[in-house]
């Protein structure tokens, strides 16, 4: 493990402490766990960012086939 230092300002300070005390944890595991959190959050985000992103892409439409006009897509009278 290793230890850091991190400036907090009083507002954020008091409502880790508190949080803290809640969860019967130290401020230094309960920055340690948001951060740990976190980190799985964006290693995830990226692993299935780059499995979209390595998919062939898709066509659309059929060759020669037109894309519906907009008035076609948002006409709201057939909703009324």
């Amino acid at each position: 493990m290793k230890n850091v230092t991190i400036t907090l300002d009083e507002e954020t300070a008091a409502w880790a402490r508190v949080h803290a005390a809640q969860h019967n944890m130290s401020v230094s595991r309960l920055v340690g766990e948001m951060l740990h959190q976190r980190m799985g959050e964006l290693r995830e985000y990226d692993r299935a960012m780059r499995a979209f992103l390595s998919k062939p892409p898709v066509k659309l439409s059929r060759s020669g086939a037109r894309y519906p006009k907009r008035e076609e897509l948002y006409d709201r009278g057939r909703l009324r």
